[in-house]
């Protein structure tokens, strides 16, 4: 499984690191800019993402803009949602109106930070990433 963790915090980076590695290959991003130019690269060199955990608030694109950026992409090149890459929205904000705005962006899983590693497992386990 290919994996892109796009966090701007290094322990909260470090931490997803931890609980993913055993399961792919995580790639970083610090801020949405370089996430989606991130998942455009991996898109062109046919090495896709299969699994991106994104933070909500970021420098440069905040993670709103990037799932909604990364979802008209697909559309463009005509994959609908669920078939295209899991987006897990890992965030310190629990506010209902983040919830929502994230779940219309399509986003597939919203986990409030501090990142419980067995719900993360579990949310990619419904996902079908891993068993």
């Amino acid at each position: 499984m290919r994996i892109l963790i796009v966090e701007d915090d290094q322990t909260s980076r470090f931490l997803l690191e931890q609980f993913l590695s055993p399961y792919g290959t995580c790639d970083f991003a610090v801020n949405g800019k370089q996430a989606v130019e991130s998942y455009l690269k991996a898109g062109l060199a046919d090495a896709a993402y299969d699994l991106i955990c994104l933070d909500i608030m970021m420098p440069e694109m905040d993670g709103q803009a990037v799932v909604k950026t990364i979802r008209e992409m697909e559309e463009t090149q005509g994959i609908s949602p669920d078939h295209g890459v899991k987006i897990i929205m890992t965030t310190a904000l629990e506010d209902p109106r983040n919830v929502v705005r994230a779940f219309k962006s399509l986003c597939d899983y919203y986990l409030i930070k501090p990142i419980d590693k067995g719900k993360l497992l579990g949310c990619i386990r419904n996902l079908g990433l891993i068993e």
